[in-house]
């Protein structure tokens, strides 16, 4: 019986593309007054028109928020995060939805509550120490934070164990698994760009608006001068606009950075004042954002007359950011391309006219994020003195006082300061 068993889950391995149950494509989501006022025209062009009024309208929507600030950016982004998540679980859910599996939804959603908790209860920790050391009700939360996580989520995963259900045991597995991939792809990503704009918005502007700028340009020079097709999991994009995106990018990035760094208000990180009771965005502009004379290469003066420049440090670095996000940042839709032809599906969803879901539109840009997170703490970060002594602030007295003998004994040893005289 038992060989019989793994003969039959082998089988069951093996099942061709076809065999995947089919997925009803989405509705057309199109206002019938941009159907209106199209109708004389043909498909491909009326598909041009409605991506490109929807991209100006999210654009100045995108404008408007920075406007209103950091946390109205955050806001944004967890709403990004939750939206793009049940875009993907809820393709699994029409995948298998036949078998009417129990609680798998609401643990779909715990889970996601248990790892937002998680990853938003350390950023709070971590960024706003002092803050959270002046709210007694929240203390004993931050204490014991990691613990607090840990049994949320041991709650869910004995409920996804009580509701195994004989004959549909290898089905449940799959989507456990299809919903911590989820939680990888969407939780662990936003959380990371949540990091980067708290190192200074400019790390959350630069990095976003270049995915953004390759993904117009790509298309424009795609849609003009496309020939050469690119890669077969995206039939529509072509070498023509592969290139013409990259240029085009690195050029905005350089620019827009320079833009940007001239102000306090993109260029300093969040930080709580425990003297005003509030949060603020001023500092001292570091070196990154101070302007440098660069001389050039002799073939560039040769051709621009020139013998030096002055521009600010993070142009050089948004040069970098802006070259992954139109090499690399690509894949990420490449990624999303092959999951959809997987399951048979043209969008993730319809939110969007003319551009599908909210997961269409932001595939690229998590891993961004995961390369400006590693970026920053590769070759920017250095120790903070001003977030290690809000950490040393909420230390116990007794705890602050060793820390104090130890660092003045370092001092003397290195011979920085001299050793007091003690009656």
């Amino acid at each position: 019986q038992e060989v019989y068993l793994e003969e039959r889950l082998g089988e069951l391995d093996l099942r061709s593309d076809s065999d995947v149950p089919y997925v009803p494509p989405p509705t057309d989501s199109t206002p019938e007054i941009l159907k209106r006022a199209l109708s004389g025209l043909s498909a491909r062009w009326k598909n041009w028109w409605i991506r490109g009024i929807l991209t100006l309208a999210m654009i100045s929507g995108f404008f408007l928020i920075i406007y209103l600030g950091s946390f109205m950016l955050m806001l944004l982004v967890l709403s990004i995060q939750v939206k793009c998540y049940h875009e993907i679980i809820t393709i699994g859910y029409r995948v298998y939805h036949s078998y009417d599996l129990p609680w798998f939804r609401s643990l779909s959603w715990y889970f996601l509550l248990c790892v937002n908790y998680f990853f938003y209860g350390e950023t709070v920790a971590d960024y706003f120490a002092t803050f959270v050391q002046r709210r007694e009700q929240l203390q004993f939360l931050i204490r014991y934070h990691r613990f607090i996580s840990f049994v949320l989520y041991l709650i869910g995963f004995c409920m996804f164990v009580l509701s195994l259900v004989k004959k549909h045991y290898r089905l449940q597995f799959y989507m456990f698994a299809w919903t911590h991939v989820t939680l990888l792809i969407t939780v662990t990503q936003s959380h990371l760009v949540i990091q980067n704009l708290f190192e200074g918005m400019i790390w959350f502007l630069v990095p976003i608006s270049s995915v953004i700028c390759n993904d117009i340009t790509a298309y424009i020079f795609g849609f003009f001068f496309g020939r050469t097709p690119l890669i077969k999991l995206s039939p529509k994009k072509t070498w023509e606009g592969f290139i013409g995106g990259f240029f085009s990018t690195v050029v905005f990035g350089f620019i827009f950075s320079y833009f940007l760094a001239q102000h306090q208000y993109f260029i300093c990180p969040e930080e709580y004042n425990s003297e005003t009771n509030r949060f603020v965005t001023e500092c001292e502009p570091s070196e990154l954002f101070q302007m440098k004379k660069y001389s050039l290469p002799p073939l560039l003066q040769a051709v621009l007359g020139w013998e030096a420049v002055n521009m600010y440090p993070f142009q050089m670095h948004s040069i970098a950011l802006s070259t992954f996000a139109s090499l690399i940042g690509p894949f990420g839709g490449f990624f999303a391309s092959g999951f959809k032809r997987a399951f048979k599906i043209k969008d993730f969803a319809d939110t969007i006219p003319g551009h599908g879901g909210i997961m269409d539109r932001f595939d690229c840009q998590y891993l961004m994020a995961t390369f400006v997170h590693v970026y920053i703490t590769s070759f920017i970060r250095g120790p903070n003195p001003s977030k290690l002594l809000k950490q040393l602030l909420v230390l116990q007295p007794e705890q602050q006082l060793n820390v104090y003998k130890a660092l003045e004994s370092h001092l003397i040893e290195k011979g920085i300061l001299q050793p007091s005289l003690r009656g």
